[in-house]
């Protein structure tokens, strides 16, 4: 009954937790969300096959609504059937979360609107969309069937961003679906820290009615097919159009298979697009505006043909294009067209060509200043914590400080040219709450006191409790993950590598030694040392930033830990345990590529030499024990046979951006069957002195255990 009655306990108290996790990104880094969609499961997209989830992890704002049935349309996506709205009373910017980003990585992010009259008032609102702390766009909506389709593509400072619908007073905001997916940091250039694109229009010339999203494009863009039949005639393969070396913008080969040239073949390509006040904030001036066009030869020019044609912008020459055989390629600016109300884009056949000029794909981008920054991170997770905890919704939302004129209310902010604002006060002229020993509380006590020590006594009880289960439940937990506990790992069928063991079979990316080479910048920056070897810093090419640990040829630790850290991290999977990417079993170099954890090793911090030379607050530091117990109790309960860590210390505790722990250093892991394994060798003391694992704490082989470690040390 007392394990029964911890693990009910246990369920209440991780049931926000468990929401959060159904807030991760897919396999793909995609996060797709159908807002308004009731209850908590989601479901497959008929086009796209992408999962859709429920957006109640994502944000604590609005309200589900179903649009009308007259505008019900079996040929429209499933998240345009309801909305989220956020009526009049909330705070007058409501936002959703996306988390588990990587920072300085470039997003694009997707928002879907349509309206159909779900309120019954048949009033279209207008409001502001902001990404982060920048506006985004006005969304104007006008007509109840119609979809809006809102696309940036942008640099993402932090591991998490906001997607804020701001009320200008002109009705109620309201949002059907948000997507958000990765890019390389090489793609879309234009796109840097300081200035984002959002998209004005996305055609896929040549075809009438084939709307081009994933699969056939990874990156999930959508392509809308384009082509005046009176003018133009389509041009188009079956074969497939390569990408050159280094592309930066890799347009599907779907895409590319067909073009467009004029019906007349003395005739240019022209196409148009006019200024949109809605995509300025009020006050700034008009935007600027990227253009690329996307060219590959789709017909063999034999013989003297030649296919050559010259670019203009309003009758002013920008570049001369000869399109190569089946491969894809772009001309661009770099630099924002701006000054006039309407930009023409005109393809004329050069003096020499023999053929019309044709064009393939085109996007146009306005271009948005992303210069204000969010406050700082850690100034966001205190002042959320205690949102969280007091249930504050309708005032707090979206970034704490920025914008100056949507910062939260009773919150004193610092704001510093060269970095980000920063929360100096809080409650500030709040007439309810009292500050000092001068205005008690009723029952005598400081108002602030019962404010901090409230969230404490939480963590310190969840804390108790946690270990009080880890140390009282004796029954086996569920067998989630089955791990191997004697046998070395699964060998392929071409047999076993130069030391004589066999080769390992992994799921994860396997890179060689000149992979490692490249994303370390050749073992640039050490991040540490163990016994296994060094660990070095690294990016990989998408832009995940990765640490990578070496072997070294004098390590003492060899093979068969390799082998066995892989197998593990191979198997298991938990917020508190380092992941693992990849890993190179590579001739003689051997090595694991992990998630990079910023804020270094638990240790560090303790001893003061972590690089902010900031003291762990108390809070802090029970939440790391907690989040490591919980790390132990998965490897103990949540696997079978249970795997026993053997060597749980400050140093192999990670810390992320967050302050989030996570277990590492799987090397001298075992396998425990309670079934099987009767007895705990005792003839080799293995990890480091002094730290022993719970599982080991709570066993009768425990006094054997400590007396063999007093006499090593």
């Amino acid at each position: 009954m007392a394990a029964r009655s911890c693990l009910h306990l246990l369920i209440i108290l991780a049931a926000g937790v468990l929401q959060a996790a159904r807030a991760q990104p897919d396999s793909n880094g995609f996060i797709s969300i159908d807002c308004g969609l009731s209850g908590t499961a989601s479901y497959v997209d008929n086009a796209t096959k992408l999962s859709y989830s429920p957006d109640a992890a994502f944000t604590d704002a609005g309200t589900n609504n179903n649009i009308s049935v007259e505008y019900f349309s079996p040929a429209n996506s499933r998240i345009f059937d309801n909305v989220r709205s956020f009526p009049s009373g909330a705070a007058p910017r409501s936002c959703y979360t996306l988390s588990s980003l990587v920072a300085g990585l470039k997003y694009l992010v997707r928002a879907n609107f349509m309206y159909g009259n779900y309120d019954g008032l048949r009033r279209p609102p207008v409001f502001d969309l902001y990404a982060g702390v920048n506006f985004w766009r006005t969304v104007n909506i006008t007509d109840a069937a119609a979809s809006i389709t809102a696309e940036a593509i942008i640099v993402v400072p932090e591991d998490s961003m906001q997607v804020c619908l701001l009320n200008t007073g002109a009705g109620t905001p309201f949002i059907s679906g948000l997507d958000l997916r990765p890019l390389k940091n090489s793609l879309y250039p234009q796109a840097n820290a300081t200035q984002g694109l959002v998209m004005v229009d996305r055609v896929n010339y040549g075809p009438t009615d084939t709307f081009i999203r994933y699969p056939d494009d990874p990156r999930d863009r959508g392509w809308r097919p384009l082509i005046d039949t009176t003018r133009y005639v389509e041009v188009s393969t079956t074969k497939t159009v390569q990408n050159v070396a280094k592309d930066l913008f890799e347009v599907p080969s779907a895409v590319m298979q067909t073009a467009i040239t004029p019906r007349n073949a003395s005739d240019s390509i022209e196409v148009y697009w006019t200024a949109d006040p809605s995509a300025a904030s009020a006050g700034d001036p008009p935007p600027g505006y990227i253009a690329i066009m996307h060219f590959s030869e789709l017909q063999l020019v034999q013989g003297n043909a030649v296919r050559a044609f010259n670019i203009s912008l309003n009758d002013e020459w920008l570049d001369r294009m000869m399109p190569d055989y089946l491969y894809a390629d772009a001309d661009y600016n770099t630099v924002p067209f701006r000054g006039s109300n309407r930009y023409n884009l005109t393809f004329r056949a050069t003096a020499n060509s023999t053929m019309p000029p044709i064009i393939n794909a085109l996007e146009i981008f306005s271009v948005i200043p992303t210069t204000n920054v969010p406050t700082y991170a850690k100034d966001v997770s205190g002042i959320t914590a205690i949102k969280k905890q007091y249930e504050v919704k309708q005032s707090w939302m979206g970034d704490p400080c920025v914008p100056k004129t949507l910062a939260w209310d009773w919150l004193t902010c610092s704001y510093a040219i060269s970095s980000s604002p920063t929360i100096t006060g809080v409650y500030e002229n709040n007439p309810d709450l009292c500050i000092d020993d001068t205005c008690p509380s009723p029952n005598g006590k400081p108002k602030l006191a019962i404010y901090i020590s409230v969230p404490i006594v939480a963590v310190t009880m969840i804390l108790v409790l946690v270990l009080f289960c880890l140390l009282r439940r004796k029954t086996k937990g569920s067998a989630n993950n089955i791990v191997n506990p004697h046998s070395e790992p699964t060998s392929h069928s071409h047999g076993s590598d130069s030391y004589g063991h066999g080769s390992i079979q992994l799921e994860n990316r396997r890179f060689t030694y000149k992979d490692l080479q490249m994303i370390t910048n050749n073992f640039e920056q050490v991040l540490g040392k163990g016994g296994f070897g060094y660990v070095y810093y690294g990016i990989l090419e998408e832009g995940t930033q990765v640490a990578v640990k070496l072997r070294s040829q004098s390590s003492n630790q060899g093979v068969k830990e390799f082998l066995r850290e892989a197998q593990i991290l191979t198997r298991i999977h938990h917020k508190n345990l380092v992941s693992m990417i990849g890993y190179c079993k590579d001739g003689e170099y051997m090595a694991l590529v992990y998630e990079y954890m910023s804020e270094g090793t638990l240790e560090e911090h303790i001893a003061g030499r972590d690089r902010n030379k900031r003291n762990l607050t108390w809070t802090e530091r029970l939440r790391i024990a907690l989040e490591s117990a919980q790390g132990l109790e998965y490897l103990h309960k949540g696997c079978s046979p249970p795997l026993i860590h053997r060597d749980v210390k400050a140093t192999n505790i990670l810390l992320n951006m967050k302050l989030e722990a996570k277990i590492a250093d799987f090397g001298l892991s075992k396998a425990f069957n309670h079934d099987s394994d009767t007895h705990v060798s005792t003839s080799i003391l293995v990890g480091t002195p002094g730290y022993i694992d719970p599982e080991y704490v709570i066993s009768k082989f425990f006094f054997i255990y400590y007396i063999q470690s007093l006499t090593t040390k």
